[in-house]
């Protein structure tokens, strides 16, 4: 009874930690270049069940759940049109390289705009920067230069949050990122609202298991006292 709470438990940890991620890629189902996650659950710790006169092992019970990675689908998407001269789009492999306060992080999200000083900046108002890794400023009509734009490869990289990605930039893709259009986000909207909804069920699922397993040990217990 009591490693069937710790089962129940550990599944709905998992699915919470499950609900976070998809909270959050259908918060960002409409931002430019956003790339969507998929959480891994996996058991882990087995019991083996043994026969207590023979100590001969009879079979495995498993003990829990827990969400085992996060993988971040890195897969191109369409580009849509929007006519801006600032917005930029990568098409095919490539990142932004974008000065953070935290160093040099890594984006698809190319809607960008003009700082006060004429630099190109994203949203959060970091520095995109060039080929060269320098700052990028623009012409006197306030358009970008779109070969100026540095496009990182980036093999290894990793979300590290606001949309950026960590990694090792290994070197500069060959073709400049096309300008007046966006990457769409990688998010499944109607996929992902069923996941939402599995997700709650499983957790919902628990809940009833740990009530049952709890109303079954006070009786139990009531009926072991003695009166």
């Amino acid at each position: 009874m009591e490693r069937g709470l710790f089962i129940a438990a550990s599944g709905m940890v998992s699915e919470m930690a499950r609900q976070d991620q998809i909270a959050n890629d259908l918060a960002n189902a409409a931002t430019p270049g956003y790339k969507a996650d998929r959480s891994a659950q996996h058991a882990f710790g087995e019991l083996l069940v043994t026969d207590r006169p023979t100590q001969l092992v009879v079979g495995s019970v498993n003990m829990s759940t827990r969400v085992d990675r996060q993988e971040t689908d890195l897969s191109s998407q369409p580009v849509r049109e929007t006519g801006e001269p600032l917005d930029m789009a990568i098409v095919g492999e490539g990142f932004f390289a974008i000065q953070t306060p935290d160093g040099v992080r890594y984006t698809r999200n190319g809607s960008f705009t003009l700082a006060a000083n004429g630099t190109l900046v994203d949203q959060l108002g970091n520095q995109v920067l060039n080929r060269n890794g320098g700052p990028i400023t623009a012409n006197p009509d306030g358009s970008v230069n779109a070969d100026t734009v540095g496009v990182s490869l980036v093999p290894d990289a990793r979300k590290a949050g606001d949309g950026y990605f960590t990694g090792n930039e290994t070197g500069q893709a060959p073709e400049p990122p096309r300008t007046g259009a966006l990457e769409a986000s990688s998010v499944d909207a109607a996929r992902t609202m069923v996941d939402m909804l599995a997700s709650l069920r499983a957790f919902e699922a628990g809940q009833k298991a740990i009530t049952t397993i709890d109303s079954s040990l006070e009786r139990l217990n009531q009926v072991s006292t003695p009166r």
